[in-house]
């Protein structure tokens, strides 16, 4: 799997979240509505993927299945995330 795109939407900063990041995988699959936080001891981002309220729980719409994907997603978002924020 390959990361082709990532595209960061800065917000408002509410309650921690200061972005939502979207990516294309392969050229062929749009993630999108990926929270992008502020960890809480400022240390630096973590990343939330979209939920949906179904009663009582709460259902992913999508996430990573593996670390080793977890970890290609969250270097690619924050790091660029990071060198937005840095030319603002």
């Amino acid at each position: 799997m390959k990361i082709t795109d990532v595209q960061i939407t800065p917000i408002t900063p509410r309650n921690g979240l200061v972005a939502f990041a979207s990516v294309v995988l392969n050229e062929n699959m749009y993630l999108g509505s990926i929270g992008v936080h502020t960890k809480l001891d400022g240390s630096g981002y973590r990343l939330t993927y979209p939920t949906k309220k179904v009663g009582q729980k709460d259902l992913n719409i999508f996430r990573p299945m593996n670390e080793e994907t977890s970890k290609m997603m969250e270097e690619m978002i924050i790091s660029k995330v990071k060198e937005l924020f840095k030319e603002s």
